[in-house]
């Protein structure tokens, strides 16, 4: 099987790269592309074909659940992950509504990032 396509949607370049690498050590997941504007998103995801993007909720340009809404829109057969700093109620149900299909908290184990990813990938 394939590894799992993802797009990597995260402004603070320290956790985005330490995130990309870490993901780069699954066997499961390949990271096709990361942007740190969520205005940039939709390019990257037109361009790299991903299953699977990987959202902050807090970014310049478009902010997470705009961004989650713009790629539903135009990419509905690709899964969005929330991922957010502070786990707030209202932005894990905002990000819900833009259609997102789950919400991670960024302190989270990696394994269990993976596990949601490959849970979004299955449940489209």
């Amino acid at each position: 099987m394939p590894p799992i396509r993802i797009v990597l949607v995260e402004d603070n370049d320290v956790f985005r790269e330490a995130l990309e690498l870490l993901l780069g050590m699954e066997p499961a997941v390949e990271v096709v592309a990361s942007v740190a504007d969520g205005a940039e998103v939709v390019g990257a995801v037109r361009d790299h074909s991903p299953d699977v993007v990987l959202m902050d909720y807090r970014l310049p340009g478009l902010d997470g659940v705009q961004a989650t809404a713009a790629v539903r829109e135009a990419f509905p057969e690709v899964a969005v992950v929330g991922l957010t700093a502070s786990a707030s109620q209202r932005e894990m149900d905002a990000l819900a509504a833009a259609g997102a299909v789950s919400c991670l908290t960024k302190d989270r184990e990696l394994a269990e990032i993976v596990a949601a990813i490959k849970q979004a990938v299955n449940g489209r």
